[in-house]
């Protein structure tokens, strides 16, 4: 009626939540039962030219296309982000899935590298709640990526210096968060989650 005071509550529009972390920091797991246990939350699959592992599906693990048609996707624009992580191995997410994402109205799960995760931050500022996942210390992610089993002795020296590297950027994140105890770190992530997508409310006369 006219003249009262009530609330009207606002949905947050066009959301993202990044998580990222260097290789071997636990960070696909958390994304994974975020996804089980958030109707809410959409991954973002994202674009590669590396080789298909064992087990991972086109489309849903990401999207396996050829240099050239990434390189013709960045000629066209096609890309919020993109990086050449190592030589002619290229990582991006697509501005059509994010999109597709949000024309689902649901709110974009990134789990992706971080300078792919900064790249975002800065477009997206506010509406982009970005988290890092640290290991406990360099040794615990120079085992973990060992024991994964996944990589030649070239490729797991390349892997354990760039996330050496990769950990000098956790101070220009929203949050860090240590994986020492893996239902501990869930649990953090899972309520800064819960406070970054708080409907917010406005009082209207």
């Amino acid at each position: 009626m006219a003249g009262n005071n009530f609330t009207r509550v606002l949905v947050p529009p066009k959301k993202l939540i990044v998580i990222t972390a260097p290789s071997g920091a636990g960070k696909s797991t958390i994304v994974k039962k975020l996804l089980v246990h958030h109707p809410a939350l959409s991954f973002s699959v994202s674009c590669t030219t590396r080789a298909k592992r064992d087990g991972e599906v086109n489309g849903r693990h990401y999207y396996f296309i050829t240099v050239e048609e990434f390189k013709q996707k960045i000629s066209a624009g096609e890309f919020v982000e993109y990086e050449e992580v190592y030589p002619n191995q290229f990582y991006g997410t697509l501005k059509s899935e994010v999109e597709r994402i949000w024309n689902t109205r649901k709110v974009v799960l990134f789990d992706i590298d971080v300078k792919g995760a900064l790249n975002i931050k800065k477009q997206f500022g506010d509406d982009c709640l970005t988290i890092f996942i640290a290991p406990p210390s360099k040794e615990s992610l120079a085992n973990r990526l060992k024991n994964r089993g996944t990589e030649t002795p070239k490729t797991l020296k390349d892997r354990i210096k760039r996330s050496e590297e990769e950990l000098l950027f956790a101070d220009k994140f929203d949050n860090i968060v240590v994986n020492k105890d893996f239902d501990t770190a869930y649990m953090r992530v899972k309520n800064l989650i819960t406070n970054f997508l708080k409907p917010q409310t406005q009082h209207v006369h």
